[in-house]
Formats: structure tokens, sequence, C-alpha cells
């Protein structure tokens, strides 16, 4: 079959990156589909629990992660996932990730999306979406260097893509529906300080315009109704994220709106590994998500070695030279 990974990755945040790390390692061909990079640690810009960082914010954690699997030879596809399902070219022994830009198929499967970024909703954005359209300010902000942009957004979250695109862009807009923009007041402070960084307050986004791409964002103030248009080169959401295990209910065995995974990361359908916060494990924690991953990339690995006839790991001892870029995205 032309173009077959042998590991999928699907979720690009704690534990799809470790996936991905580990799994690269190993040789396998290894390609992360997300629709963003860090998921829900972008929310929060202090983390103090993840070990060998005193304090580190999400968005910092999740480049490095990203980086470290890219070192390693893993690929990355920033589209969002609408299904996946076995493969009917090989049924059983391999599988298909759909995605907005197509499909993609490997041997195995490792989900780990965890919650996916929250669309707007709004006419225009489906059309438009990697048009102009992102939900990942660290994916896709060299894209729009010496460009300008918007995000869209409250809270940390939020403003870590503003304070990221600032230091890349020509310009940022902060749309927000309040009077000020809201998170820690030291990090409002520092951000809004930032040259480049103009708020639109107490705005809503309701339409996206362009025809080949993003041109204008319509924007519609909470207090008096009025619309206006705003001149953009691309806009970035950061408005929370959905649960959407819904996409595998068909594929692998669920326990509530979670996926039920024994202690190797493996799911009841064989080739299908889980890891991260969309599994039913008991604690909910980067650190474990992370470590839940690097589980799940090995008992992949072991799985394709079986298939071939060869011999399975026990550990990643070894030391394994970086992969030298020679491409961009797959």
């Amino acid at each position: 079959m032309d173009d077959l990974y042998d590991v999928i990755v699907v979720g690009g945040s704690a534990a799809g990156l470790t996936a991905a790390m580990y799994s690269a390692r190993q040789g396998l061909r290894t390609l992360v589909v997300t629709k963003d990079i860090g998921g829900q640690m972008l929310l929060t810009n202090d983390i103090q629990n993840y070990p060998g960082y005193q304090s580190i914010s999400g968005f910092e954690l999740s480049t490095k992660l990203k980086e470290q699997a890219e070192l390693y030879g893993a690929q990355f596809a920033y589209e969002e996932v609408t299904g996946v399902e076995e493969n009917k070219e090989c049924p059983g022994l391999c599988f298909t990730v759909r995605a907005d830009g197509g499909g993609y198929s490997g041997t195995t499967v490792i989900l780990a999306f965890g919650k996916t970024p929250r669309n707007l909703g709004v006419p225009g954005e489906k059309e438009l979406g990697g048009k102009g359209v992102s939900y990942c300010a660290v994916c896709d902000g060299p894209l729009f260097r010496g460009k300008t942009v918007t995000v869209v957004g409250t809270g940390d979250q939020a403003l870590d893509a503003v304070n990221y695109l600032a230091g890349v862009v020509k310009s940022v807009y902060l749309v927000h529906q309040y009077d000020k923009p809201i998170g820690s007041e030291e990090y409002i402070s520092q951000v809004l300080a930032l040259p480049n960084v103009k708020t639109m307050p107490n705005s809503r986004v309701v339409e996206l315009r362009g025809d080949s791409r993003l041109e204008s964002i319509v924007l519609e103030d909470t207090v008096s109704k009025q619309r206006m248009d705003l001149t953009s080169d691309g806009i970035f959401v950061e408005i929370g994220y959905v649960a959407r295990t819904g996409l595998v209910e068909r594929l692998v065995r669920l326990n509530g709106k979670e996926i039920t995974v024994d202690r190797d990361g493996a799911t009841s359908t064989p080739g299908v590994f889980a890891a991260g916060d969309v599994t039913d494990s008991s604690f909910k924690q980067a650190v474990i998500s992370a470590a839940q991953g690097a589980s799940a990339a090995l008992s992949a690995y072991n799985y394709v070695q079986r298939m071939r006839g060869k011999t399975a790991a026990r550990a990643d001892w070894r030391s394994v030279k970086p992969v030298i870029k020679t491409g961009g995205r797959p």
C-alpha cells in the first residue's frame, strides 16, 4: 500500500507528542495528526508539577515536546480528525485516519487527542480552515511572518498565543467579549504592553470572509450590536476544548465518554492504542499522560514487530541520533 505509516498519532498534547517521540525513536514512520499543539496544557501559564521544571508554561512545554518528537523524525499534519476506521484495503491489518485534508493510512493508531479545540461556529470558518483560520499559534504562526493576525479568546490560553505571535508577525489583534482581557493581571499587563498588540474589547466574531484565503473578520459589538470589518491575514481561535470520543465509538470500547485501555495502552481493537485524558485512567495530569503516551508507543512498536515476525522490545534505553530534516509537512 502506498504511503503507509507505521504509527499514526491522533492528538498533539503531552500524550500524543510523547508517543510520537517514542515511536519515531524506535525507527517507526510516525505521523501526528492534530488540530493544535498543546491541547489543554495551553490553558495554564504556570505548570509546577512536571518533572524537570520548577515552573514552565503549558505553551513552552508543548513546544519543547513537539521539537523533541521532530528531532527523531516524527511528521505533523495540522488538521482536524473526522474519523478513524479499519482500512478496507487491509481489514484488521491497518487503519485510516480521516481528516479535513484527506485520509492517512497506518499499521497502528494511537488515540491521544484528549479534548479538541472548539470551533467558532460562524459562517466561513469551515471553508477557510487552513486558509487563514488556525487553532494553533505555535503550529502556524511562522506562516504569517510580517503579516497582521487576530486571536479570539480569553484567559492565559489566548494570552499565550498573542505573546508568541507578537514576536513573529507584524501586528496582533486580541478579540474578546469583555471590557478587558481575562487572565492573570501580571500577564495581561505584560502582553498588552507589547507595541504591536491591540485589543478589541466587547467584541465577538460573527463571520469570516475571503475567497481563497481569509481577508477580513466581521465583529459585532456585544453592547451596541454594531458590526465592523476587521482586515486580517489570519485568525487564531483560542476558545477552549471539547471531548470528541464519539468519532471512535464504533472502533473501540468506551467507558462512557472515555476509551477503555489496559495497562499498556491497548484498546479493544488490536492495533489501536490510546493514551492520556481520552482514556479511562484515574488521574488526569500532564506527566501521567506523557507516561501513557510512551507506553502506548512502545506497545505499538511491539505490535508492528510481531506483525513483521521480529523481536519485541521491553525497554528504550539506547542512544538514537536525531533525524536531519529534509522536507516540510507531509
